[in-house]
């Protein structure tokens, strides 16, 4: 499933200075090598200065089921950073004169409400009111199927509107599936060709390419969750996410990607100015990333099980990129220890110390839990010896018993405290903390 911003991706932001030193490598490596022995993590990163790569790490699987081992070669569905790359080329074709950002959408879609309204700016801003397919219900019962680009613009049109257009900000995948289509009208050429036509060989990105069925022989990753142990996921149809979603590479091809782009290779400066304009947390193919008194400009992908994220520092022109087919962890301090070893910032190894709870040390959680503080009630079940948690509107996540009475879920930085006792519960999670009452 295409996934909007992750949230797990809001990095530090205190005010200090901080320069690049020589990055400790050995302790990195220390670092991966405690997410891969705990089964946390399983995916790539890079890390480059100046356009030269200064570190890249590769751990876990990228076939489990063949016990074939990740390696720098490894390539990994980076789901919506594949928009920074469709953004780019949508602002190639308006200095081609291909495209005009103030154009409305109307002679390509007429059946879109309010195409007559939505601009190529809007789209690429998400600022159209077009309602975004993955949020519906069904989407996960067809996503494995192929789709025609007439099917996509019927499920995109039948869904219509959210917001009128420009009024507000709302993320849409459906926004850059539309783009992708003006984009092989305009070009008369296919996505797959213009990709690799104006960026991919002119920067000599070997491993980025549209996407296709997941093929291991060209080592290509499959994904996995987690729950007691790596479960293979489905894969989402590339005819479907596209330009929004469907793009294949490595962090080394996306540090050398976003190194060219923010100097200035790949587009005018106007236009890459444009991309870094934000209005209501939004800029064009990208969003702001704080790392301490740093701002980078990157975006965050996730497609089935695979996660991803990559960011530009110009404090020492610094990339970063994180591709995983797999994680039980937040891949937020992942990100952090990376630019902390950059930057000189401290950063501890994790240690995954485990409280052992049989079945029945569960029946005490059990039930339901409502907060006076925020709307959202949390269900909490039992699956075995494995603690469920449930909130309002979401999918379950399993918890990790860390000590008596207190669990965590790694992934998303969530830590839940129980008093038995008192029938509370209380959920940490980003510096906020939330008490719920058993109902």
């Amino acid at each position: 499933m295409l996934k909007k911003i992750s949230s797990y991706f809001v990095l530090l932001l205190i005010s200090t200075g901080s320069y690049a030193q020589n990055i400790d490598s050995q302790k990195l490596d220390s670092y991966f090598a405690s997410l891969e022995q705990n089964n946390k993590f399983m995916g790539s990163v890079a890390i480059s200065k100046n356009g030269t790569l200064i570190y890249s790490k590769s751990v876990g699987f990228s076939d489990l089921e063949n016990n074939k081992k990740a390696t720098t070669n490894s390539k990994y569905r980076i789901g919506s950073i594949s928009k920074t790359f469709t953004s780019v080329l949508v602002l190639k074709a308006v200095e081609m004169k291909k495209l005009k950002l103030d154009q409305t959408i109307e002679s390509f879609f007429p059946t879109i409400k309010n195409a007559k309204k939505i601009t190529v700016e809007h789209l690429l801003s998400h600022r159209s009111g077009i309602h975004n397919f993955t949020d519906d219900k069904d989407y996960l019962t067809w996503n494995t199927q192929p789709k025609t680009e007439k099917e996509m613009v019927a499920i995109i049109a039948k869904a219509g509107s959210d917001f009128e257009p420009d009024s507000k900000a709302q993320y849409s995948n459906s926004n850059f599936v539309l783009l992708t289509y003006m984009l092989e009208k305009s070009f008369k050429k296919s996505y797959t060709d213009l990709l690799k036509e104006f960026i991919t060989k002119p920067l000599d990105l070997k491993n980025t390419y549209m996407g296709g069925k997941i093929n291991p022989a060209k080592e290509e990753c499959k994904s996995y969750t987690f729950n007691e142990k790596w479960i293979l996921q489905p894969e989402t149809d590339i005819s479907i996410p596209l330009g929004a979603g469907g793009v294949v590479s490595t962090p080394s091809d996306l540090v050398d990607f976003s190194n060219a782009l923010f100097n200035g290779k790949l587009l005018n400066p106007e236009n890459l100015e444009i991309m870094k304009s934000i209005k209501d947390q939004y800029g064009v193919g990208l969003f702001q990333i704080p790392f301490y008194d740093k701002i980078g400009y990157g975006h965050t992908g996730g497609i089935d099980g695979f996660s991803s994220v990559f960011s530009h520092f110009d404090d020492e022109n610094i990339d970063f990129a994180l591709t995983s087919n797999g994680t039980n962890f937040n891949n937020n301090n992942i990100a952090i220890a990376l630019l902390s070893a950059v930057y000189n910032k401290p950063y501890d190894i994790p240690n995954f110390s485990s409280h052992e709870v049989s079945s029945e040390d569960l029946d005490k959680y059990l039930g339901i839990y409502a907060s006076k503080q925020i709307p959202l009630k949390i269900t909490i079940t039992k699956d075995k010896k494995t603690l469920m948690a449930q909130a309002t509107g979401q999918s379950a996540f399993p918890l990790e018993a860390t000590e008596k009475d207190k669990f965590k879920f790694e992934q998303a930085g969530i830590v839940l405290e129980f008093r038995p006792e008192e029938k509370t519960m209380k959920l940490k999670q980003g510096g906020g903390e939330f008490l719920f009452n058993l109902e």
